[in-house]
């Protein structure tokens, strides 16, 4: 299970999130990544007022303040297999990339 956090340096609920994150995982197992949502432009345009944000699988899962038993469910429900609805800002679209222009006139 892959569980991506994108923060920011010096952002308080960035930094519980994180440590909310290290200890369910010491419970469940899953693969880590954090971000900084400046790198991530699409992230960034979405997201900048929302952070910390949370990507579970690939999927928008938590903004903002995290609760540890939530979180923790929903790891639960995903490892499962039981469909997570779309409530309270969790299972929304991620961001698309930017489309490059292609510059022959045929955008």
């Amino acid at each position: 299970m892959m569980v991506r956090i994108y923060s920011k340096p010096n952002c308080c609920l960035c930094e519980q999130a994180k440590v909310i994150l290290e200890r369910i995982r010491e419970r469940i197992p899953f693969d880590l990544v954090e971000e900084d949502i400046r790198a991530d432009p699409a992230a960034f345009a979405a997201w900048r007022y929302d952070i910390p944000v949370v990507i579970i699988n690939g999927r928008l899962a938590f903004k903002l303040r995290l609760e540890e038993a939530e979180v923790e469910a929903y790891l639960h429900r995903v490892m499962d297999g039981t469909p997570v609805a779309n409530s309270g800002g969790q299972g929304e679209q991620l961001p698309s990339q930017p489309q490059e222009k292609r510059g022959d006139g045929g955008e």
